[in-house]
């Protein structure tokens, strides 16, 4: 009897315990997956000059947690850029956090209401830097998904570190990667060098900043790119270097036999810009005036004159101004070279004796003359170096 007794018990708490975890796994709250949401835009930010970035994990339709990436100018029309990262504390509707921007330290205060509108959002607040209030009033703002958000911050530098040819890439433009902390110091290095540093690429863009990483385009001679390129890999912060685009087009592009035009190792510039310049002046119908060697974009600079057409009493003169680049098929050398040469760019003058007028040359008419004068150009040279062209529809000499 006290064993029956015993095992009744002994069941009885079993099956209490058995309904007391069944009641507790039915109290447990069911919540969606978590999901990670971007904002690229909040409209009328910082008169619309700001760059944002608002990253959303959400558990279902609950926000859970926010960090707000805002680049901005640090004057109204200035190119230098500032930014601030903030994580916000979110309860309910309200997001809330304090920081303080990366590159000018100023204290950052962010109190923001998000409110959602259907299948879009709502931000009302305020953003304060320094002594500087902006007021959000922003509607109508979409979300996109973690996929969507990695699509659009894919970039390419253009940095190609050993291209097989100079088709894709130009042999005298020169690409280097670097850490941002390390950019400064990279530059201040190549004062006094013969290198011509692209202006464009100094800017430090909210890519730039987001990134940590500058990209830095300069031009150098093609006989020393690659010397130049190999000594930048081992600078300190350098990410990559290598050859990127430039002035080579390849529809005004030609390849010929590299030996004629050589003494030794090296290119015999002299008789190039003779030949080139001769070829240009019979196309041109012009007299060959001026020749000069870029040493620190290696690009050879031609001028010539003739009596312009325009006005014949008048006896006008045109002065046309042809840039062209050799180099190497390859940056590991070849026994063929490319030659490049740019459209020609015609200015009108009066250099008569005495008095003289003053002429305004018109941008329109520039490139008529440029386009009338370019025609046979290429051909002429084509045949005065025994030349190839490139045909764009096979991608190969022919």
């Amino acid at each position: 009897m006290r064993a029956a007794l015993l095992l009744a018990a002994v069941l009885a708490a079993a099956s209490i315990g058995s309904a007391a975890g069944q009641m507790k796994l039915s109290n447990k709250p069911i919540t969606g997956a978590s999901e990670v949401r971007y904002f690229t835009a909040i409209d009328g930010l910082m008169d619309g000059d700001a760059d944002v970035i608002l990253k959303e994990t959400r558990q279902g339709k609950t926000l859970t947690a926010a960090t707000l990436d805002v680049c901005y100018p640090v004057a109204k029309g200035s190119d230098r850029k500032d930014r601030f990262v903030v994580n916000l504390a979110v309860s309910g509707q309200s997001l809330t956090g304090t920081t303080q921007s990366i590159g000018g330290k100023l204290p950052v205060s962010v109190k923001l209401t998000r409110k959602p509108i259907g299948d879009n959002f709502e931000f009302k607040g305020q953003i304060s830097i320094g002594q500087t209030v902006t007021e959000v009033n922003s509607t109508d703002n979409s979300d996109l998904s973690e996929r969507e958000f990695q699509e659009n911050q894919t970039s390419d530098d253009g940095i190609t570190p050993a291209p097989k040819d100079f088709t894709e890439v130009s042999p005298e433009a020169i690409g280097v990667r670097i850490k941002l902390d390390n950019a400064a110091d990279f530059l201040k290095s190549l004062k006094g060098q013969d290198v011509e540093i692209s202006l464009s690429s100094l800017a430090i863009t909210c890519d730039v900043l987001r990134a940590g990483e500058q990209t830095i385009t300069l031009s150098a001679d093609p006989d020393r790119a690659a010397a130049l390129i190999a000594k930048f890999k081992s600078m300190p912060g350098v990410v990559a270097a290598g050859w990127t685009t430039g002035i080579i087009e390849m529809d005004r592009t030609m390849r010929f036999s590299a030996a004629p035009w050589r003494d030794g190792d090296r290119l015999n510039r002299d008789k190039l810009a003779s030949t080139i310049a001769s070829v240009l002046a019979g196309a041109l119908s012009a007299k060959p005036a001026t020749s000069a060697w870029n040493s620190s974009n290696g690009k050879l600079k031609l001028t010539f004159k003739r009596p312009s057409e325009l006005y014949p009493s008048l006896s006008l003169t045109d002065t046309i101004e042809v840039t062209a680049l050799v180099a190497s098929e390859k940056p590991a050398g070849s026994d063929r070279l490319i030659l490049w040469v740019g459209s020609p760019v015609i200015t009108t003058t009066d250099e008569t004796s005495g008095p003289a007028l003053i002429l305004a040359n018109d941008a329109s008419g520039d490139e008529e003359g440029a386009q009338k004068d370019d025609n046979g150009l290429l051909d002429a040279l084509v045949r005065g170096f025994k030349a190839q062209r490139w045909d764009a529809d096979k991608s190969a000499w022919k």
